[in-house]
């Protein structure tokens, strides 16, 4: 049995096409999942436009934000049956004996690769994943919702994590894309108050922050950051995919404030850091999520606390896979999520 794909098969601008692939092979502690929906990531349209950073094994099925059910299971998968409700973490790849893996870090393990990238990921109708990446989706949470756990729990690890934030920080979020907006909802849901920044071209995007019960600036946000006693916000959190940001964040945070830095930049920075050292700030690293984090943010998802519905532009069937990325690189939609017919 063959089905329809989105490949990406060379690292060259616009070398992403529809392809018929084989169904999947699994082994003994993997399971075949039918795909429901699939987001569609930046580092998707990254790789679209070829301005990643990252290495990629070419030709890859595209797509790591996915859920569905399990249709056929390996000879040693335990807890899981046929038509089980799931959804699946990204690192399909990692070490199990690795000294991060075995401290329940595998997120970071160094030999990790992940789906979309590393292997072929779920923008099609089957995708294998090993059963250790599965999670239960409960019943009252529809796949089109259920999908987007993996881009909340870049934000929860992110924010919930890696932050220093408390009820009554001034948080400013760096670009209004999704797992900025998700940020900046994490980041309200930790009772901080929250303004999220973008460019004119933002506008429709930074309307969905509102939704959050965020501020949405366009430009400057010096103003706001220092609204309260004149010093800065408490956190920033760089969700651009600039490095220039980064310029940005120290201008806008307070003295003994905190940095996050969760958006991928490939170019070099180019400016001094010595305001990093002068304001005593603390940058952080975020990088994807473990298992723990999969687990509250479905509880948050089942739950209501966190909604994913205002970030949805729509959905479309694989074969207009193009338009459903067109439309979120131009802006239009926050997040656009694959149907594979």
């Amino acid at each position: 049995m063959k089905s329809e794909a989105v490949v990406n098969f060379a690292p060259k601008s616009g070398s992403v096409e529809i392809r018929e692939i084989p169904k999947p092979s699994i082994g003994e502690e993997d399971v075949l999942l039918k795909v429901a929906n699939v987001g569609v990531c930046g580092s998707d349209l990254h790789q679209w436009t070829a301005d990643h950073s990252w290495p990629v094994n070419y030709p890859v099925v595209l797509g790591h934000e996915f859920g569905g059910h399990v249709v056929e299971l390996g000879s040693r998968v335990k807890g899981w049956k046929e038509g089980s409700r799931v959804v699946s973490e990204t690192a399909a790849v990692i070490d199990p004996d690795s000294p991060l893996s075995r401290q329940g870090f595998y997120n970071l393990d160094a030999s990790r690769k992940g789906f979309g990238y590393g292997v072929d990921g779920a923008m099609t109708r089957f995708v294998r994943v090993p059963a250790r990446c599965l999670h239960r989706v409960p019943e009252n949470l529809p796949f089109e919702q259920a999908c987007l756990t993996e881009p909340c729990s870049v934000a929860y690890n992110a924010v919930a994590m890696n932050s220093n934030i408390a009820p009554g920080d001034r948080v400013i979020v760096l670009g209004p894309g999704t797992i900025g907006i998700l940020c900046a909802a994490v980041a309200r849901l930790c009772g901080a108050e929250v303004a999220v920044v973008g460019l004119e071209t933002d506008k429709a995007r930074l309307e969905i922050a509102r939704h959050y019960g965020c501020e949405a600036i366009i430009g400057d946000a010096t103003e706001w950051g220092e609204g309260r006693d004149g010093l800065g916000a408490d956190c920033i959190i760089d969700a651009t995919g600039a490095s220039t940001a980064l310029r940005t964040a120290l201008q806008l945070v307070r003295p003994k404030g905190h940095i996050t830095k969760v958006g991928w930049g490939p170019q070099p920075l180019g400016f001094s850091l010595d305001a990093l050292v002068q304001k005593n700030i603390t940058l952080q690293g975020s990088f994807s999520h473990n298992w723990p984090i999969w687990e509250k943010v479905l509880s948050l998802l089942s739950s209501g606390q966190l909604d994913v519905k205002p970030i949805i532009g729509g959905v479309w069937g694989l074969s207009n896979w193009l338009d459903a990325f067109e439309r979120m690189h131009s802006g239009k939609v926050v997040k656009s999520i694959l149907k594979p017919e």
